[in-house]
């Protein structure tokens, strides 16, 4: 009985975390009406519970949140920002090949040492990745990472023109990108909620939550 009590826990904890995830622009009360019915929810007791069979209650548990994916440097950046939460186990990491990435770079450096002079300003900044590139002929320029999708390499872009990048574009790359995906195991109400404080700093990187991959380690 103890068991399944937890498991219960477990489960109104995943609920709320999922509530908690999912309010973006709206009040509270109002987002609360719109998607779950409140009026529809009620608390199993734990022989309610019990006659769920064990398979139905452990996916009631199994809830997960995904957030990503990541370059290697800005995964190491997610990271650091996670450890205050000391998730121990809960927290892992899922790798995933993309092929046809986007980069995003800005040119026009006459010489290394103006575009490392540029490239240190912008790190000052914690922007995520940020490597000098040699283009020949004497010409430099910046690489602000790789990316799985356009949009993501938009919102980067985007990023860079508020802090006086505004030449930064986007450049096709031919190539297969292993990026990183983050992955928080039955997250609580502060988890979800640091979450969702982080997600404007890492540009591309989408909060998702449902089942738990098993392959994610």
């Amino acid at each position: 009985m103890r068991t399944i009590i937890v498991l219960l826990l477990l489960a109104n904890l995943s609920l709320f975390g999922y509530i908690k995830l999912d309010q973006v622009g709206g009040g509270e009360g109002v987002r609360l009406t719109q998607q779950v019915l409140p009026d529809k929810i009620r608390l199993l007791s734990p022989r309610e519970v019990a006659a769920l069979g064990p398979s139905k209650v452990a996916a009631l548990a199994d809830v997960c949140v995904e957030w990503g994916p990541f370059s290697d440097a800005d995964r190491t950046r997610a990271m650091n920002d996670l450890t205050p939460l000391a998730l121990g186990t809960l927290l892992s990491q899922r790798r995933q090949d993309v092929s046809g990435a986007f980069g995003v770079m800005a040119d026009g450096f006459v010489n290394r040492s103006a575009a490392e002079r540029r490239a240190t300003e912008l790190r000052a900044r914690d922007i995520g990745e940020v490597t000098v590139q040699d283009l020949g002929k004497g010409q430099f320029g910046l690489l602000f990472g790789v990316f799985h999708s356009e949009d993501a390499a938009k919102a980067r872009i985007a990023l860079l023109a508020s802090y006086g990048t505004d030449n930064a574009r986007i450049v096709p790359r031919q190539q297969t990108l292993s990026q990183t995906f983050i992955v928080v195991r039955d997250p609580q109400a502060p988890t979800v909620s640091r979450l969702k404080d982080l997600q404007p700093a890492y540009p591309g990187a989408d909060l998702k939550i449902g089942g738990c991959d098993s392959k994610a380690a």
